[in-house]
């Protein structure tokens, strides 16, 4: 038994140490896992939505940043993760025609693969409230309901800001 019971153990300590590597953390009570690191990554676009009074950064991992500097986003390619994290608007108390980030309300991500996630048009969804990381756990049919007016764009709103080269 001790024979099975050490390769068992350096197979768990070699993966939980690969998925902590990768930046992916399970969560048990999400069925897709909080990536961090996505404090890293590169801005794609910003957003100010006066509806709600909200200002939205959205982010992109490697692949997803590449594609958007490429202008392939429709479809966009397996493997990017576009993030957006969300704060509510405020001005600032020295400059009251500045609008600026206050508090922060949560981060929401698209995790695009067409193989994994047929259900749901090709992405996973997740949302994290608050400075808790609360998972909001209402399903992909919401995020892809609110979603259908851009169902012809891959599913997102966002268009990639330009940068000058």
């Amino acid at each position: 038994m001790q024979n099975i019971t050490r390769p068992l153990a350096l197979f768990l300590l070699v993966w939980a140490t690969s998925v902590i590597a990768e930046g992916q953390i399970p969560s048990p009570s999400h069925e897709i896992a909080y990536p961090t690191g996505w404090q890293s990554w590169s801005t794609i676009a910003v957003s100010h939505r006066t509806d709600n009074k909200t200002i939205r950064v959205i982010l992109g991992n490697e692949v997803a940043v590449k594609a958007a500097r490429m202008g392939n986003t429709n479809p966009w390619p397996d493997g990017a993760i576009l993030g957006k994290v969300v704060w509510k608007d405020t001005q600032l108390d020295t400059w009251n025609a500045a609008t600026v980030p206050g508090n922060f309300v949560h981060a929401e991500f698209m995790f695009k693969n067409s193989k994994e996630y047929v259900q749901s048009y090709g992405w996973g969804w997740a949302r994290w409230v608050g400075l808790e990381k609360k998972a909001f756990n209402k399903g992909a049919q919401v995020c892809t309901s609110c979603h259908t007016p851009v169902k012809d764009r891959d599913w997102v709103f966002t268009d990639p800001a330009i940068f000058p080269k």
